[in-house]
């Protein structure tokens, strides 16, 4: 999940060996480890939310209208990261039959 953070915060980190972050050209590149470990976590929990809308996709066709709470739920599962930073504490909205 670290490494995800620090792709993510680092564009300039080519590869990880060791903890150790390398740039194209072989050299050290430092990074914060909270903030690493923070933006990783946030990462998994847009690739969970992004799955679980995915599911969903299915409502918006264009030959279908989504009920208040299919709309409701896709808004509030694209609000999550407003709220959460993690899938640790994260509270999902309850999907509508």
């Amino acid at each position: 999940m670290k490494y995800s953070g620090i792709y993510s915060l680092n564009p300039s980190v080519k590869s990880i060996i060791d903890d150790t972050a390398y740039d194209a050209d072989g050299n050290v590149v430092e990074y914060d480890n909270d903030a690493a470990v923070a933006e990783g976590k946030l990462i998994a929990l847009r690739k969970e939310r992004n799955s679980l809308l995915a599911f969903t996709d299915w409502w918006a066709s264009s030959d279908l209208i989504m009920t208040a709470e299919q709309t409701a739920y896709r808004q509030a599962l694209r609000d999550i990261t407003d709220t959460y930073n993690s899938l640790d504490d994260v509270v999902w909205p309850t999907k509508p039959e």
